[in-house]
């Protein structure tokens, strides 16, 4: 069996890159405590959805920001993955809008 040598360089850590890797994930764990935390006191309506999307947008901001790297690059890229999603949202909230219509008196 053939015994080679491997020529292997460890970089020494980024302590300011953990630290904010550190700092992304006691966020989003902060966030999904609250979101519990409402999930519970909060009792069913308007105000709660209101604040669970808020919560949701906020914890996804940071999941592609950071662990996808999407803050990182140009803001062109940035704007070609962001604003079709704006769309796509916008054409959901509007059928959804739309489609309650059909239940009305005035449809025929």
């Amino acid at each position: 069996m053939n015994t080679e040598e491997t020529n292997i360089v460890v970089a020494p850590v980024d302590k300011a890159k953990v630290r904010h890797l550190v700092k992304v994930a006691l966020i989003l764990f902060v966030v999904t405590v609250l979101e519990f935390i409402i999930a519970f006191t909060v009792g069913p309506g308007g105000l709660r959805t209101s604040i669970f999307v808020i919560m949701t947008i906020v914890k996804a901001y940071y999941i592609v920001s950071e662990f996808m790297h999407l803050g990182h690059e140009e803001k062109g890229l940035r704007w070609s993955i962001i604003f079709p999603l704006i769309l796509v949202v916008w054409l959901i909230i509007a059928l959804l809008m739309e489609g309650s219509f059909i239940f009305s008196e005035n449809f025929l």
